[in-house]
């Protein structure tokens, strides 16, 4: 069983987070402020895409991709898409 993988960034003044459970079947979540604002059960190799919003006036919309390779065991990536630009998500050491 593999270790979990927890990613922020921080963008203007909102916080997210993206906590990717253990080994391929753990959850995903994605906070927001610390917030769950999306949730996917299991993961697997490969991308794996959720979306959400930031509560600014008007809501901006954004995309998180979580990138696990299908053949080698390295730690996931995970990048953020908001208003056109990619943003790597730095991994936060366990806390």
């Amino acid at each position: 069983m593999g270790r979990s993988h927890h990613f922020h960034l921080d963008q203007g003044h909102h916080s997210i987070t993206v906590n990717v459970g253990p080994g391929r079947e753990g959850e995903i979540e994605l906070l927001v402020n610390g917030k769950v604002i999306a949730y996917q059960k299991e993961h697997g190799p490969g991308m794996n895409l959720l979306t959400g919003e930031l509560p600014d006036d008007p809501a901006r919309l954004f995309r998180v991709r979580i990138r696990e390779p299908r053949l080698v065991p390295v730690a996931p990536r995970c990048t953020l898409e908001l208003d056109g630009v990619e943003h790597p998500m730095p991994e936060r050491p366990d806390l």
